[in-house]
């Protein structure tokens, strides 16, 4: 059980509570230790399991300790179980959808019965929820939208919540001496944003062992089936798995036809129709229905004349295209990223110090890390008594001459205006070495609005980079109503570069928008956006959207010299 998961029964705690109207003290006590939880470099687990006192840790007190263990050690909470049962079972769907948080969901339950998404649906097309305390027509007509969105995007799962289930799945599996090549194919293998479910391929000379050592995994929550060549379990965090056994023979046609995507291989069996073969996921036959391929998942690809293709680039957008020609990009890789070019620290909506960021940075091999505080925190915008911005300076210009192995740069983040104006406070932008335009209001504005404010800030002289560019939240919020290849071509225009937000929330710009961003030219900079250092990990999500958008080392700056970023 990852940190990540024992969190979630914190936060789920505290949402029932707060939506049943429970005391907030304690509400914020659960809050606190899930994100103490959540972004502490201690395995929880490991510390349960070594007996450690967890009520020494912050914001863990004793009750909160017994919890955890009890989570541990069970798999389940007891209080959680219990004040599930005093709600409808869809109740915790309601916080899916944008405009949507624990208060306004008591309100609703309580005033109209709302206690699912169909309910909160056919509410919203009523013109009953406007009606209530707090809501409005516009806030309706947004719930109906969000709830629409969610619908059409399904039950799926963000890549970073499946990744640690799937790895430790992974590792578990691989202990089994009745298995022996093991691969996690699908979507998740495509590094897709979400993940509907996991597609595991095995070999094995002993199915019904590795079968059994499957379905034996501590946090299963039903097994579904159970055969020789397949079983289907769904875990205890919903997420359903499939293991399948295939012969060595056909192992390559498996992997190549469950790893998808279902466009990238649709295209692949009409290629093969028109040679008079046939593909699936047993090989690859000729008109006599002779095997000619399937062991190997590269030679897939050569019997067709192509290069082998990378499982990201699998969508049918011109991959399969370039294989043949032998101009498929050699993607980004993890050792190639110099160094993180978004991320706050406690100067405004970050946790830890700047120093704390900079050893991270060190710990990561970065050789540069830009810190990024928004600049309305850094100024008076907030009400406080003075400005830190001249202390946010110091402190960076002193951690620069302490830590000399790694480039410091002093960075802001500047909000946008709904003009297109830089909400500077009256600071000096040119006193920056990184400034970053962000829009993060009035996210309403329509089409032409929206477009003209961010063309306006693309032509700010100081801005070096467009943090999250369209604005979506996924699943939750849809990208911002704008001209978004007006938006690429100004920011090639002004050599501006368009960020890959690595939150695994964000991932903005999608794989597809950076796809098109590429063709016309663009540039692009990848941030962990991370409000504290271990946060600072998870760019690697980041960097899988930008393979799954076709870029090189030369296209994410990122990879570039500290010289060559600055220039």
């Amino acid at each position: 059980m990852s940190n990540r998961e024992i969190a979630a029964y914190f936060k789920t705690l505290a949402d029932l509570l707060e939506i049943k109207g429970d005391n907030p003290f304690r509400i914020r006590a659960y809050r606190n230790a899930a994100r103490t939880i959540e972004t502490s470099g201690y395995d929880f687990v490991h510390l349960v399991q070594e007996g450690e006192d967890l009520s020494k840790l912050p914001d863990i007190g004793e009750r909160i300790a017994q919890k955890i263990t009890e989570i541990v050690t069970t798999g389940k909470l007891g209080k959680l179980e219990k004040l599930k049962k005093e709600f409808p079972p869809g109740i915790l769907d309601l916080l899916r959808i944008e405009g949507i948080g624990p208060k306004r969901a008591r309100i609703l339950y309580e005033a109209l019965g709302i206690g699912s998404l169909e309910d909160l649906k056919k509410a919203a097309e009523a013109g009953k929820i406007r009606e209530l305390p707090g809501f409005s027509e516009k806030l309706e007509a947004k719930i109906l939208k969000g709830v629409s969105l969610y619908k059409k995007e399904g039950i799926r799962f963000l890549y970073a919540d499946a990744e640690p289930r799937a790895r430790d799945l992974e590792a578990y599996l691989r202990r089994c001496d009745a298995i022996d090549r093991i691969t996690i194919a699908g979507s998740f293998r495509r590094r897709k944003e979400t993940v509907g479910d996991l597609d595991i391929l095995i070999t094995s000379d002993d199915p019904l062992g590795a079968m059994d050592h499957f379905t034996a995994y501590p946090v299963i929550k039903e097994i579904v089936s159970k055969g020789p060549t397949r079983s289907t379990v769904i875990l205890e965090n919903n997420l359903q798995v499939d293991l399948r056994r295939v012969d060595n023979r056909s192992y390559g046609a498996a992997l190549h036809y469950f790893t998808g995507s279902k466009a990238h291989n649709i295209a692949i069996r009409k290629m093969a129709q028109e040679r008079g073969w046939k593909v699936n996921e047993y090989g690859v036959y000729d008109g006599k229905m002779l095997p000619i391929a399937g062991e190997d998942e590269a030679g897939i690809y050569r019997l067709f004349g192509m290069e082998y293709i990378e499982p990201e680039l699998r969508e049918d957008r011109g991959e399969l295209e370039a294989a043949r020609e032998g101009r498929l990009p050699t993607l980004v890789d993890p050792e190639e990223i110099r160094g993180d070019l978004h991320c706050y620290s406690d100067f405004g909506l970050g946790r830890d110090s700047c120093e704390a960021l900079v050893k991270k940075a060190l710990d990561l091999g970065y050789a540069y890390l830009a810190i990024t505080d928004r600049l309305d925190h850094l100024t008076c915008a907030h009400g406080r008594k003075c400005a830190p911005l001249e202390e946010y300076l110091e402190t960076l210009d002193t951690l620069q001459k302490r830590y000399s192995d790694l480039t410091i740069l002093k960075g802001a983040e500047v909000p946008i205006d709904e003009e297109g104006r830089l909400l500077d406070g009256g600071a000096e932008l040119e006193r920056f070495d990184l400034v970053i335009a962000s829009a993060d209001e009035s996210l309403g504005l329509d089409r032409e609005e929206q477009t003209r404010r961010h063309l306006a800030a693309l032509a700010h002289p100081a801005v070096k980079i467009l943090a999250h560019p369209s604005g979506r939240i996924i699943s939750r919020r849809n990208a911002f109503d704008m001209d978004l290849r007006r938006i690429i071509e100004a920011a090639v225009e002004h050599r501006v570069l368009l960020e890959i937000d690595a939150r695994p929330e964000r991932l903005d710009l999608n794989d597809a928008h950076i796809l098109q961003a590429h063709k016309l030219g663009a540039r692009f900079a990848l941030g962990s956006v991370a409000a504290g250092a271990d946060e600072m990990e998870r760019i690697h999500y980041g960097l899988y959207q930008a393979r799954r958008g076709w870029l090189q080392s030369e296209d994410l700056a990122n990879t570039w010299k500290i010289e060559h970023l600055l220039n």
